[in-house]
């Protein structure tokens, strides 16, 4: 079975919300239990620098995320869960990108486009609030996925250009060095779940102060949240319209296909806010409750935490350090191969094109043969007409292997060979054009 691996991080700039848990871990943690699925979560904690410079809160929310994702029910003995920032790999696949990355892509950054924005609304110069930390922050991201090579990364909407912009440097890479150091990584988006609300209608976000929390303040710290949920004015009695609420995004995050119908059904028939809001507390905490109790043991055993985090960054490392070496080869960040005891570089063998030869044999019949060098990779039926002989060839050349039927002999390299020969023929017919 085909591996694929997935990964997945979040910045390590405060506690995390229903928002982060809905969006991302959940998602991530689904798709690490899928067959043939190898899993990577990192704590971006060189992300966190951009927008945090509060050491104290950096160091927590680190704790706090792994706490989060391994009470949430992530096998930490399958997945790797590791800190960014202790695979220093990540900064020098980050430069190698750097070197290669246009300008322009960067400047289409829908982050540096909103501080841009931001400042120009505020009549200061375009690129005064903007770090450089802010401006690359699409190619650290980048690296991030390609050092393992991911193929997917569960985000919500408003990350899906940086996995394009992912795509667009890896592709340019492997064209720039001539092999495919890098497989494509494609986002996956819940088409169900789009950013989760926050409690004013906004998304949820620390900076609107709308988010509901996750594990921090307990239950207490749910119905609080839950209670300020922006909901219209209808009384219990009156129907209510709930598509597009709030509250029916809430709902939906966490109820199954009978509980949706139901809910709305009882809206239409005037259920109470008030009550339709205790319900969604016990709803989100029959899933929510068990991890909060984890939770709530691995913030009080923090080197259980760091035991596990260790761990997964050298199984990380393992997978990073032969990709890197590879890259540093390819762009040329080596050693001599003129040092005392290496051979000189050998100039690359040229390529021997196929010869194809149609001939009568004594038999009367017409063969075709196709010579690579001295090697016969293809040898034709016979042919009561030459005609017959050149159209099966044709086939044969046009369709490879598969379409040569009835062949005396047929070499396993026969589809490499053809595709030499195509090459050569257009390579030479180009030629005679341009010389037209």
């Amino acid at each position: 079975m085909k591996t694929t691996r997935v990964l997945t991080g979040i910045t390590t700039t405060g506690t995390l919300h229903l928002g982060n848990y809905v969006g991302a871990i959940r998602p991530a943690i689904a798709a690490s239990r899928e067959p043939g699925v190898e899993s990577f979560f990192f704590m971006a904690d060189y992300h966190g620098l951009i927008k945090c410079d509060d050491p104290d809160r950096v160091e927590a929310s680190r704790l706090q995320i792994a706490a989060t994702w391994i009470a949430a029910g992530l096998d930490t003995d399958v997945a790797l869960l590791y800190r960014q920032s202790d695979v220093p790999e990540v900064c020098e696949l980050t430069w190698l990108l750097t070197c290669i990355t246009a300008k322009g892509q960067m400047n289409r950054a829908h982050a540096y486009k909103a501080a841009v924005d931001a400042a120009v609304a505020a009549g200061e110069e375009p690129d005064s609030n903007v770090t450089m930390g802010l401006y690359c922050y699409p190619i650290l991201m980048a690296a991030d996925i390609l050092l393992y090579n991911a193929h997917r990364i569960p985000v919500g909407k408003d990350q899906v250009q940086h996995i394009e912009m992912a795509r667009d440097v890896a592709q340019r890479f492997n064209h720039q060095y001539g092999e495919d150091f890098f497989v494509l990584p494609e986002a996956q988006v819940d088409a169900e779940m789009e950013l989760l609300p926050g409690l004013d209608g906004r998304k949820m976000s620390k900076s609107y102060d709308n988010v509901v929390p996750l594990f921090e303040g307990g239950l207490d710290g749910l119905k609080g949240a839950i209670a300020r949920v922006v909901t219209d004015s209808r009384l219990p009695g009156e129907p209510k319209e709930p598509e597009g609420t709030t509250f029916i995004q809430l709902w939906d995050s966490f109820a199954s296909r009978e509980q949706r119908a139901a809910m709305r059904a009882e809206l239409a028939a005037g259920l109470g806010w008030g009550e339709a809001k205790q319900r969604l507390v016990a709803l989100i905490d029959a899933e929510l409750g068990p991890m909060r109790a984890r939770y709530e043991h691995l913030m009080t055993h923090p080197d259980e935490v760091e035991a596990i985090l260790l761990k997964g960054a050298e199984r990380a490392r393992a997978i990073a350090r032969p990709l890197l070496a590879r890259l540093r080869e390819a762009v040329g960040l080596r050693r001599s191969r003129l040092l005392p005891g290496r051979a000189a570089p050998q100039a690359p063998k040229a390529v021997v094109v196929p010869v194809a030869k149609q001939y009568r044999e004594a038999d009367g019949q017409f063969y075709v043969k196709l010579l690579q060098g001295e090697q016969v990779l293809l040898l034709s039926p016979g042919f009561t007409q030459g005609k017959e002989a050149g159209q099966w060839w044709a086939r044969v050349k046009a369709e490879g292997a598969g379409a040569a039927a009835g062949a005396q002999q047929l070499d396993a390299g026969l589809d490499a060979a053809l595709a030499v020969l195509r090459a050569a023929e257009a390579e030479k017919a180009e030629k005679a054009g341009k010389a037209g």
